[in-house]
């Protein structure tokens, strides 16, 4: 470690020791929506429960619900190929962790701590893992340099670097590229990630593709979101997926704007609103009752006469994608990103993107040309696409089988991660 950057480690350890009371404030005050937040509390710095002779985990770290649910076929892959080693799986939110109970019931699951070497020292001692796996772009310094200290290799999977945070990492490059160099492993998605990647310090080891493309919908929701679709009735159903903040307002004004004069559910479509994050249910919920009652989910959907639904519930988007006939993709209308459309479009669900998708920008540009969506510039011509494909079954249906294709067409990314993975994990770990 040469001095520069030891210079800029200490700093950075340092600016956490104010930070760390000020981290703990910003729990209990997001813990007055979501009281998750105070569960737990100890493990953000690094306190566990004992471990009585517990062997050396498969470390993973997926920090919220599009890292935990995107993981899906590795962890299975890795659980299928190593039998009977341990898995740990760390989070930093507690819906990621709600996610990861749901769909990993047989892993242990923790908060990751805080980037302070102390605190990393202190769960490495802890769990003594046998490798780190790293999903997508979370790269901590101290934790990097700590794995390195300790022996514990440490693998970046499914690395991905939009242009937006190539520009942001640039501006911390002393500190980012010496813990990209001291991995053991970088796997990205794309060619264009590699190369960002290799921009900020480090060439990645292997490209695979998105593991994303790997998940496949589960059929138990999907028979389920089709028993809600024949007991809500004929009328089809608009989704505006995974919103965020501010773009439910945007397009339930569009949609009340565009509405039929009939007003049964039956004489148009229904709008299905189903929000990112669980702690914003009740402030949509009240935005939809501006309107008109909306059927909820967490109601059973009730009252059946709603044409708005809002779909309230962790761990169900594979049925809320069966139940739809047309995506509006959230975090996509307002400068947020945009959010995972892989999902939909393995369902057969055209989706409709805004225009910020950097998060997912490679995919996005790929759906679009594989004809499995289509972009608009905000929220009123989303809808008015939505409802000009409901207008026109034969195109609606060419979209259909065009988004199966796409997302059918680019699986395999879980065979290559693995194999890529064999210098840090092994055969048989």
């Amino acid at each position: 470690m040469n001095g520069r950057e030891r210079l800029w480690r200490a700093g950075y350890s340092l600016a956490w020791l104010p930070a760390l009371p000020l981290a703990l404030g910003y729990l209990l005050w997001r813990s007055r929506r979501q009281p998750a937040y105070r569960r737990h509390l100890g493990e953000r710095f690094g306190r566990y429960a004992a471990l009585a002779g517990a062997p050396s985990p498969i470390w993973l770290h997926l920090v919220s619900v599009g890292e935990t649910r995107g993981a899906e076929p590795l962890v299975r892959a890795l659980v299928a190929a190593h039998p009977g080693v341990p898995l740990l799986i760390t989070h930093m939110t507690p819906t990621g962790r709600e996610t990861s109970q749901a769909l990993y019931p047989e892993a242990q699951r923790v908060y990751l701590p805080y980037d302070h070497p102390w605190l990393v020292r202190r769960f490495l001692r802890h769990f003594r893992p046998r490798v780190g796996l790293i999903m997508e772009t979370e790269l901590w310094p101290n934790l990097i340099h700590g794995c390195a200290q300790s022996g514990v290799p440490v693998a970046i999977v499914n690395a991905r670097l939009s242009e937006r945070s190539l520009r942001k990492g640039s501006r911390f490059s002393a500190l980012i590229g010496p813990a990209l160099r001291r991995l053991d492993l970088l796997i990205a998605q794309t060619p264009g990630d590699a190369q960002r990647l290799a921009a900020l310090g480090r060439p990645a080891d292997a490209v695979t593709g998105n593991l994303k493309f790997d998940v496949v919908p589960d059929a138990r929701l999907a028979g389920q979101g089709q028993g809600w679709r024949t007991a809500l009735g004929p009328a089809p159903v608009v989704m505006l997926a995974s919103s965020r903040d501010g773009e439910e307002a945007l397009v339930l004004d569009a949609w009340r704007q565009t509405a039929p004069a009939a007003t049964g559910p039956a004489d148009g479509a229904r709008l299905c609103v189903v929000p990112r994050h669980p702690q914003r249910f009740e402030a949509v919920a009240a935005l939809l009752a501006d309107d008109t009652r909306p059927a909820r989910r967490s109601a059973g959907w009730q009252p059946e006469d709603a044409a708005l639904l809002l779909g309230d519930s962790m761990g169900e988007m594979a049925a809320y994608y069966a139940l739809a006939d047309v995506v509006i993709m959230g975090g996509s209308l307002l400068p947020f990103g945009g959010q995972n459309l892989i999902e939909a479009c393995a369902a057969g669900v055209p989706v409709i993107l805004g225009p910020h998708t950097h998060n997912f920008a490679q995919v996005s540009e790929l759906a679009l040309e594989a004809g499995a969506a289509v972009r608009v510039p905000d929220a009123a011509a989303a809808v008015e696409a939505a409802r000009a494909l409901l207008a026109d079954p034969d195109r609606l249906q060419r979209m259909r089988g065009a988004a199966e294709s796409f997302a059918a067409a680019h699986r395999g990314a879980t065979a290559r991660t693995l194999r890529a993975l064999r210098p840090v994990i092994g055969a048989d770990p």
